[in-house]
């Protein structure tokens, strides 16, 4: 009997299961997501496919897991009760912050609320320079007592950021010690372990959020670990981290930071894996759920990271300058654009009398009005069954039977009549009002940072990204979209494409020419040694270690950074003057232009990805899908395609129908997932199974 890789993603609306064996075999399972306990919708779509396969717990190697459970403890204010010490006079560090305001002209504009409250901040005597070098002894006294009254605030979690810490950490590790000692069931979190970076707030930031996030982190993790367990399923589970890589869950329960947007990275993964298997290497994937859409750019077969984002801060598109309205963490994150916009986005009028979509979502609970089961206000779901693109009949393979008249009626009492349109005509509407926020997502990881979106191919994924990725490509001029297999289950395939990963990084902020190659040689070296170490405790031996090297720089006086590979080995003058030389072509690939040779260029960072190579492929020579295709095509339905076209007479296909290249219009019905084919497009399957939609 082979052996299993399960791959757990959870949305907003569904949870996506996928067993996959060594050969490519793949069993799948959507399930609506358990908004109140994720870990028991993952129970009940493991119990299906178990009962239906004949498979048991026994037969899994190994579960993957990406989730949300970090960024909703963020994002809806349910983390830990935490206290914050720092250096005298640092104390409002987290409401200060960096004086950015995501709205400039908005005179109403409200910083959000800190993770801390001020009573729960407390300072301690001690000074460390820029150098390391000890300026004020830790008062050691005076940080007992502070942890000594943060205990008696009943804090579930303690968070330790002194200035400078990250060149000298020693008073911050007395710290430690000293909490350890007077609560060793309380968790503590130091900045110089978790951010060893200079700048005050993001430091402060991430380690604050680490914190906070800690005991509803363990405790998932513990929920989840029982269910699985009283499935007979006893194998090692694997976290997908905001960065793209995976770590076990024992390291994400020590540093839940890395973990906050672990849900949307899985497609990137995939379409990487994806366009590497296919000869793809210029692609912009386009994930598009039930709550929110996510673009990303992959580049040369390689997706970009950014190294710090926000959370709760609303529509993340992408912009470098509209910042500060979140909390920040400057963790690796793989660099992505997203919108509130998914077939579960409500559909609204505005004050002004104008039709709007999202950001808010009806979600799994209570639902689009077609789902029937209490969705009130009408969504792009109920507009798309409306327009004819959906099948009633036979959403997740016909296990969710919709309420098409329910959906019909809401649309045309909230949104046709206020707006005195024909029904067909405001769904199409809504239709495009959706599609132009995603396109905003597409530019802003595009056009807005010098790529020429025509220049790629879109992988679109998601349960609705098959449906609105031809009209969104032909707005942007793109001719090519790939639909895989299974492209609403696609980001838990990204998660058994993921490797072990573990990033680290070190503050060195020295122009690069001055700092000399044995400098350089010693702080990548170092790097290098921890990343093994922990690798190490992974199961990774020597010989299945991976390290990638990449520089955080910018020219002197800048405040923003761009990053560039690094030369392996050690460091002599000419690999120096090739790092300079890298940064200064990507200077002016992404601004437009570089400066000149005279221009110092200063290293702020080195960073460091350590790599556990697997023993063998994590992507399978070909996937063999047991999802049955729901047999025969259903009848030629009516579908509305705008008021020039009007309704039309539509073919209902199945993938393997493609094998003789169609002409739009044509709908593509599949278990998980619809894709349209417009007019004027062609669709066709290539050798591996992918569809092919041809916009040229």
């Amino acid at each position: 009997m082979p052996s299993y890789r399960v791959g757990v993603d959870i949305g907003g609306t569904f949870t996506d299961i996928v067993f996959m064996d060594d050969d490519g075999r793949v069993l799948t399972r959507k399930v609506s997501s358990s908004v109140d306990d994720y870990a028991r919708a993952i129970a009940d779509g493991l119990g299906e496919v178990f009962e239906e396969s004949g498979l048991s717990g026994k037969d899994v190697e190994e579960v993957l897991h990406g989730t949300t459970i970090a960024s909703n403890a963020i994002l809806e204010h349910k983390g830990a009760k935490i206290g914050l010490i720092t250096t005298e006079g640092f104390r409002d560090v987290l409401e200060i912050r960096t004086l950015r305001m995501p709205k400039l002209y908005d005179l109403e504009w409200e910083k959000p609320a800190p993770l801390v409250e001020r009573y729960l901040r407390l300072e301690v005597e001690e000074r460390v320079n820029t150098k390391g070098e000890v300026l004020v002894a830790l008062d050691e006294a005076g940080a007992e007592a502070a942890v000594q009254r943060l205990l008696g605030e009943d804090v579930e979690a303690i968070a330790v950021c002194l200035i400078n810490c990250f060149a000298n950490p020693a008073h911050e590790q007395a710290v430690k010690k000293i909490a350890e000692r007077l609560a060793p069931h309380i968790p503590v979190c130091i900045s110089s372990e978790v951010l060893p970076e200079i700048k005050e707030y993001e430091r402060t930031s991430t380690t604050v959020i680490n914190a906070y996030l800690l005991p509803i982190v363990t405790h998932y993790l513990a929920s989840l670990q029982r269910e699985l367990a009283a499935a007979e399923v006893s194998t090692p589970l694997l976290l997908m981290q905001s960065n793209g890589g995976l770590m076990p869950s024992e390291a994400a329960e020590r540093l839940p930071c890395h973990i906050v947007e672990s849900g949307p990275a899985g497609g990137v993964v995939g379409s990487q894996a994806f366009g590497a298997k296919t000869g793809l290497a210029d692609i912009i994937s386009f994930d598009m759920g039930g709550t929110t859409a996510k673009a990303s750019l992959i580049e040369n077969g390689e997706f970009t990271r950014s190294l710090e984002f926000q959370v709760g801060g609303g529509i993340l598109t992408g912009s470098r300058l509209m910042t500060g309205a979140g909390y920040q963490l400057k963790v690796p994150a793989i660099d992505l654009a997203e919108v509130g916009a998914g077939g579960g986005s409500i559909v609204w009028i505005d004050a002004g009398g104008s039709m709007q979509v999202g950001p808010q979502s009806a979600g799994a609970e209570p639902g689009p009005v077609c789902y029937d089961i209490g969705g009130a206000e009408p969504t792009v779901t109920d507009a798309s069954v409306i327009l004819g693109y959906i099948n009633p009949d036979y959403l997740v393979g016909g296990a969710l039977k919709l309420n098409a008249e329910k959906g019909h009626a809401a649309f045309e009492e909230q949104i046709a009549q206020p707006l005195g349109l024909e029904v067909a005509h405001a769904a199409y509407g809504a239709h495009q009002i959706a599609a132009s926020n995603m396109i905003r997502a597409i530019r802003a990881v595009s056009s807005e940072r010098g790529r020429d979106p025509r220049d790629y191919a879109m992988v679109a994924f998601g349960g609705n990204g098959p449906l609105f990725a031809a009209g969104m490509a032909r707005e942007l001029r793109m001719t090519r979209i790939v639909i895989p297999p299974a492209p609403g289950l696609f980001s838990s395939f990204g998660l058994l494409y993921a490797d072990v990963e573990h990033h680290y990084s070190r503050t060195v902020q020295r122009v690069l020419r001055d700092a000399g190659p044995e400098t350089l040689t010693e702080v990548w070296n170092e790097l290098e040694a921890r990343a093994a170490q922990q690798l190490g405790v992974d199961g990774f031996p020597a010989e299945r270690q991976g390290f990638r090297r990449t520089a955080n720089m910018h020219y002197k006086g800048q405040i923003f950074e761009l990053t560039v590979p690094a030369p392996d080995g050690d460091f002599d003058a000419a690999k120096v003057a090739e790092l300079e030389e890298a940064f200064g072509q990507e200077h002016e690939r992404t601004y437009g232009h570089r400066a000149g040779p005279e221009e110092p260029v200063e290293l702020v960072n080195a960073q460091l990805v350590g790599t556990g190579v697997p023993e063998r492929s994590r992507v399978p020579e070909s996937l063999d899908l047991s999802v049955a295709d729901g047999g025969d095509a259903p009848a030629p339905r009516q579908a509305y395609f705008g008021p020039e076209i009007g309704w039309l007479e539509v073919p209902i296909v199945r993938r393997a129908d493609l094998a003789r290249p169609a002409d739009g219009p044509c709908i593509v019905e599949e278990y998980d997932a619809t894709a349209l084919i417009p007019p004027g497009a062609k669709g066709s399957l290539d050798g591996a199974g992918n569809i092919i939609i041809d916009l040229s």
